[in-house]
């Protein structure tokens, strides 16, 4: 097997267990929401993560070192941004449920193509715009205007998926001057930083299940960061970012099979859909970038 796709393998797998682990961290944040809010769960996540990056930020040189960026303050509104999209995707979990929350979440990255073009100067073919289109269709049959009155519940989910967008949105911008351990500090810090500012509003006495819930939350989140920095380390974002997809799924099955959801045939074909198209135009993204690099290899030739 070439080194490549050995290190695509790799980098692939990393990311499937990623996807799992962070589904189970969607789980315990719907069981602890039922009886704490979701600022509360999301500070101590967040004061995990932040702990985790101040140790590798000791050990990379310091913060000067460690968060020297091309782009300070779209850093700081990213990972900002990240911790208070975490407490309305928790509250969407909370009132929606897992499943339909990610079937809501699945047309995230595909609002980041559709911005990209915009926001970034990215140049979108007809083939991505198309699948946009059709995710664009899958997400109407998820929603189902119309049918019912819009709820809050819904609301709340459009909300943190519009969120989720422009936090991918940021991050694909601050990759063209930082690398991704920098965006990595900023977002633990700064989340770290706002959630620290606002949670102990919101703080209430947790059980002592929910205190071992509370730090199985905590350690999955750090395992499943670095598991996750080990994938974009092993293979090209462009290989793996189709895998993350499988959250989903993960988290789907365990809202049917762990809390008892019930998923109706239009969130399933809706999901479906949306999930297919995103697919299809991180492909397309893929087939883009090897065009170009090859197109390089020939001007440098």
């Amino acid at each position: 097997m070439p080194v490549s796709d050995a290190n695509n393998l790799r980098g692939v797998l990393f990311m499937l267990a990623t996807t799992v682990i962070f589904a189970l961290q969607d789980g315990l944040s719907k069981a602890l929401a039922e009886n704490h809010s979701p600022i509360f769960v999301t500070m101590w996540r967040y004061w995990a993560f932040g702990g985790v990056c101040l140790l590798l930020i000791w050990r990379a040189g310091g913060f000067r070192v460690a968060m020297k960026s091309g782009q300070p303050w779209l850093q700081v509104f990213r990972g900002v941004n990240l911790a208070l999209e975490i407490c309305v995707a928790i509250l969407a979990f909370k009132l929606l449920g897992l499943a339909n929350t990610h079937a809501i979440f699945a047309f995230g990255p595909l609002m980041v193509v559709a911005l990209s073009g915009p926001l970034l100067g990215e140049q979108v073919g007809w083939r991505r715009w198309a699948a946009i289109g059709v995710g664009f269709a899958g997400m109407l049959l998820i929603i189902r205007p119309g049918s019912e009155p819009l709820s809050f519940g819904m609301i709340v989910g459009i909300v943190g998926m519009v969120m989720f967008a422009f936090y991918g949105i940021a991050t694909r911008a601050v990759a063209r001057t930082d690398n991704a351990m920098t965006s990595f500090y900023y977002t633990g810090i700064c989340g770290a930083v706002v959630m620290t500012l606002i949670g102990p509003w919101f703080w209430s006495e947790m059980a002592p299940v929910e205190m071992l819930m509370m730090a199985t939350l905590c350690c999955t989140g750090m395992f499943g960061h670095f598991l996750l920095i080990k994938a974009f380390e092993a293979a090209e974002a462009s290989a793996i970012q189709p895998f993350a997809y499988f959250q989903n799924v993960f988290a789907s099955m365990m809202g049917v099979f762990v809390f008892g959801e019930i998923i109706s045939p239009w969130t399933i074909a809706g999901g479906a859909i949306v999930i297919g198209a995103g697919v299809f135009a991180f492909w397309r993204e893929r087939v883009r970038a090897q065009q170009r690099a090859a197109e390089a290899r020939k001007k440098a030739a």
